[in-house]
């Protein structure tokens, strides 16, 4: 089965992949974490190696071919190594040090890449290989996240120095719940033994390449960003 989208789509979405990259990488330039930046290659290659692991597995079909076996594969394969590696920089000492030098305003910055990936939701839609619900003409509202990202960046910081840590606050958990909500829709509308939405249309377009990129790698990206940021929030208040 062949994942039938135009060129350009398949394009857009592997630019707003680099550009993910790119601002995850400036982040990670800008830690307070020695350790961080003395081994900013060697963690850039991972991902990068991670990346060209899931491109591989998807453009071969490793996640299409199994579609009732429960969990997916792409859960198992792509989605919870990334949430067990989170788990593990919350879960240790040396792990919370890492992530309490990250510096809060270029990750907020880094929800500028979920203007791009509405975009190739939509048209993903209008090629009938996702749901509208999984679009902001559905119930998807994570656009507001990234549209809103660099207003709240000027509000809540003066010449890099926060000056607004509750708006702040309140801004990356209700960015959070935005997220989970089209997370969970997603989840839900993948042709598979739970799915339970999205049935005239199902969301089939994450199973393929470059799609997949999207919950296997730029979803754990956000995620991480807002779990890094009310960390750090709640320890300042």
């Amino acid at each position: 089965m062949k994942l039938e989208v135009p060129f350009y789509v398949s394009f857009l979405f592997a630019g707003t992949t680099l550009l993910t990259m790119l601002l995850f990488y400036k982040m990670l330039k800008k830690s307070q974490s020695q350790f961080v930046r003395d081994n900013l290659r060697t963690i850039y290659l991972n991902l990068m190696l991670w990346l060209a692991l899931q491109g591989q597995l998807s453009f071969f079909h490793v996640y299409t071919n199994t579609l009732t076996q429960f969990p997916p594969r792409i859960m198992l394969m792509g989605v919870l190594p990334m949430l067990m590696g989170i788990i593990l920089l919350f879960a240790t000492k040396k792990g919370r040090t890492i992530i309490d030098g990250l510096s809060l305003q270029h990750i907020t910055l880094v929800n500028l890449v979920r203007i791009p990936v509405e975009v190739v939701l939509f048209l993903l839609f209008l090629n009938k290989t996702i749901p509208e619900l999984m679009t902001f003409e559905g119930r998807n509202f994570d656009i507001l996240a990234g549209l809103s990202a660099l207003p709240i960046m000027y509000l809540v910081f003066s010449q890099g120095q926060l000056i607004k840590p509750r708006l702040l606050l309140a801004w990356n958990i209700i960015c959070l719940l935005l997220l989970l909500n089209i997370v969970i829709t997603a989840i839900l509308s993948v042709p598979s033994p739970f799915q339970k939405m999205g049935f005239e249309q199902p969301n089939i377009a994450i199973l393929y390449f470059p799609f997949s990129w999207l919950p296997t790698f730029i979803v754990p990206v956000v995620l991480f960003g807002h779990l890094v940021s009310i960390r750090q929030l709640i320890k300042q208040k």
